[in-house]
């Protein structure tokens, strides 16, 4: 992760719980199953810190609603192409400078919590 530089601001959803369809096993393909996703996004919040006005910062509810959407509407194989969508759409905000997605599978793997993806994109 980037060193958090003077000016930006580093914004982190923790443990976003929801359901899709996700997997290649037939009860995967017909029953929908919990991920939990954990969100890392570094933006220039200068402008926020000096105006105090939500039309200057990066609206994380707005993005995480697109999350939300996006996870629930559709059906994934893999666990990579689930995070790469969820690291696209907030890659897709322009205030964006640096995000980290991290997609976790409850109770993939029979003795494991969970097994996780993470993926990044910076400009």
């Amino acid at each position: 992760m980037p060193r958090l530089e003077p000016g930006m601001a580093r914004i982190r959803v923790k443990d976003l719980r929801l359901r899709t369809y996700i997997g290649i096993k037939e009860e995967e393909i017909l029953n929908k199953q919990d991920v939990l996703i954990n969100l890392t996004i570094l933006y220039p919040a200068q402008e926020a810190v000096q105006g105090n006005d939500i039309g200057q910062a990066l609206n994380y509810r707005t993005i995480t609603k697109e999350i939300i959407r996006h996870v629930e509407e559709n059906r994934f194989a893999l666990l990579e192409r689930l995070t790469q969508e969820i690291l696209d759409l907030v890659m897709a905000n322009p205030q964006v400078r640096y995000a980290e997605v991290e997609v976790d599978k409850p109770h993939a793997l029979r003795f494991a919590e969970s097994v996780s993806i993470t993926l990044t994109g910076h400009r």
